[in-house]
């Protein structure tokens, strides 16, 4: 080896937290190139303007918290921990995660059946790679930013499925698969927050759609608004009793 070589410069602790940083890149800068405001709704055989289970437009502010979090997450982890084995555990699933999204508002342009199934993808890589984040390391670096991400998308798949379901005319209609969209996207977001009960932020990202999706529906559905707060509070509780 030469001595002008850096042995540390190749090391795979190095090259993923590269990747996780070019992925973070990717993420953040796609959504400039192909902007989503919602799928169109001539997209489906049943349009679906204004669905009931797609939160209210402010809840997607969200996303400028969570991308320049994830972009704080890829620096700090190259720069200060790239081959520390605990961060390193948590990177394939998330590269994954953050390519997928780097993709997805490009394919949601012209296939929300293929954007529901990218979205299944993201929010498993983004829970894995929650599930390996230690809680005493680097918590605001590490394991708080990607708990919010999967919160957002736990909310965010669901709803997406119930659109894309009652846009090809599946079953129970655009309201039955609001509701179910809400109970599933709630049994998950308890199950998980209950498990990772040092991860508010998990809680938080489900609970801040949860109440969007009561705002949007608010003098229009009342048993909608009714199930999404009492959803929202089940998330909260959970959060609570894992705690203690």
């Amino acid at each position: 080896m030469s001595d002008f070589e850096d042995p540390e410069a190749e090391s795979p602790g190095r090259m993923k937290s590269a990747m996780v940083a070019t992925a973070a890149v990717a993420f953040v800068v796609a959504p400039l190139a192909v902007p989503f405001s919602g799928f169109d709704p001539a997209l489906f055989p049943i349009p679906q303007v204004d669905p009931p289970a797609q939160p209210a437009g402010y809840a997607f502010a969200i996303w400028s918290v969570i991308y320049l979090w994830m972009l704080g997450h890829a620096v700090y982890g190259l720069g200060m921990r790239a081959d520390d084995p605990r961060w390193d555990a948590t990177r394939w699933p998330l590269i994954l995660s953050l390519m997928l999204g780097a993709i997805w508002t490009a394919v949601a342009s012209f296939s929300p059946t293929w954007a529901v199934i990218l979205m299944a993808l993201m929010l498993g890589g983004a829970l894995a790679s929650l599930r390996a984040a230690p809680e005493g390391l680097d918590r605001w670096w590490l394991r708080a930013p990607i708990a919010l991400y999967a919160g957002w998308l736990t909310a965010a798949f669901f709803a997406g499925l119930a659109i894309v379901a009652a846009g090809n005319g599946i079953l129970f209609g655009a309201v039955g698969w609001a509701w179910i969209a809400l109970i599933a996207a709630t049994a998950l977001a308890v199950v998980v927050q209950y498990r990772l009960s040092g991860t508010p932020e998990y809680g938080l990202g489900v609970i801040w759609a949860l109440v969007a999706i009561a705002v949007r529906n608010w003098g229009s559905d009342w048993g909608l608004v009714v199930l999404a707060v009492c959803a929202a509070v089940a998330v909260a509780i959970a959060w609570h009793r894992g705690r203690t």
